[in-house]
């Protein structure tokens, strides 16, 4: 909650600055670096690079939302890689981890590794719901659980905005929003040949593809 509190304080200062209110700018952006600095002196151990117990969720919600110091930004990013590959593999999180795990994987150099941990099929997974038939999104990992049994929760569908973002690489640009101007990163995952991303925004339609040819990847956009 803090962190969504520091993310709001972003926003405002954003909003503020577009709309011409330099002292809501200011108090706003004044107001997100004193949150951001009380959670780090809270909850970031700056020796080892691990936020708490260094948990999966405590690894990426701060990488995914920008609280971690630039110069801790590798340290952390390598303990969450870490983490994972010490939970098999597998996600350990829930509904606020899964917005932030793959973006922060992906976004820190173990795209890769996010892919892995993306298209696992065993318990508990996406692929685990896909493989028992699932045709939407659970509220739990569990197919059989007993309380909070929505079969249709967003909440966990960070995945589908992700393969927008990483395989994908589409990004839209704060300077010129609602994709006026669109910011194309992909990802070349090791373990796809070939990838297509469709969008269609107010400005028309967006596609970025790519495929790997004898080791070498040809993208179009």
């Amino acid at each position: 909650s803090s962190i969504y509190y520091y993310v709001d304080a972003i926003i405002l200062a954003k909003a503020a600055k577009l709309l011409g209110n330099t002292d809501d700018h200011i108090k706003y952006l004044a107001l997100s670096d004193k949150i951001k600095d009380a959670i780090n002196a809270k909850y970031l151990n700056r020796e080892t690079g691990l936020y708490g117990k260094g948990l999966q969720t405590e690894l990426s919600v701060p990488l995914h939302w920008g609280l971690v110091p630039d110069e801790l930004r590798n340290k952390v990013a390598e303990n969450l890689a870490k983490r994972v590959r010490s939970d098999d593999n597998h996600i350990d999180v829930g509904l606020l981890g899964t917005k932030a795990i793959l973006n922060a994987l992906s976004a820190n150099g173990y795209a890769d590794l996010a892919y892995t941990l993306a298209s696992q099929e065993s318990f508990p997974s996406w692929g685990w719901w896909i493989v028992n038939g699932a045709t939407t999104l659970f509220e739990n990992w569990p197919i059989d659980s007993k309380s909070d049994i929505s079969m249709n929760h967003i909440m966990f569908g960070e995945i589908s905005a992700w393969m927008y973002k990483a395989p994908g690489g589409i990004f839209p640009d704060e300077k010129k929003p609602g994709f006026k101007n669109v910011i194309i990163m992909p990802q070349f995952l090791k373990d796809l040949e070939s990838f297509e991303a469709r969008h269609i925004g107010p400005y028309g339609l967006i596609i970025s593809s790519w495929k790997r040819e004898n080791s070498i990847v040809k993208y179009s956009v």
